[in-house]
């Protein structure tokens, strides 16, 4: 496999994308992590938690804790991953939030493309 990832001669595009949402328990997020591994939308996924988020909801400043699911998975699967974790989630609007990986190892990275293939 032709690595896809930055070198010391320069950026090339992002392959690996990093995906957060975030959910009210933590057995809600393990099985949004686990669920999303089986179906191969994401390489792995890492719960952490609790957080303290404040947010603002329909009017009114709210506080809650939740837990963040940090998903990595190739960005061609980003919208089965996204299609995926809105059909999944409980909340009306789930925050799902992608970044892309810029730089990392190649062996890992092209791991998480080798477990997200189709």
């Amino acid at each position: 496999m032709k690595s896809t990832y930055a070198t010391e001669s320069g950026p090339a595009r992002a392959a690996v994308l990093t995906v957060l949402t975030t959910t009210d328990t933590a057995q809600k997020a393990e099985a949004l992590a686990s669920g999303a591994v089986a179906a191969r939308v994401a390489a792995c996924a890492q719960v952490v938690g609790p957080v303290t988020s404040v947010y603002r909801w329909e009017g009114a400043v709210e506080t809650a804790q939740e837990w963040q699911v940090l998903f990595k998975t190739a960005a061609a699967r980003y919208e089965e991953l996204e299609a995926w974790l809105t059909e999944a989630h409980d909340y009306d609007t789930p925050e799902i939030i992608a970044t892309p990986v810029v730089r990392g190892s190649a062996a890992y990275l092209e791991w998480v493309e080798r477990e997200t293939a189709p």
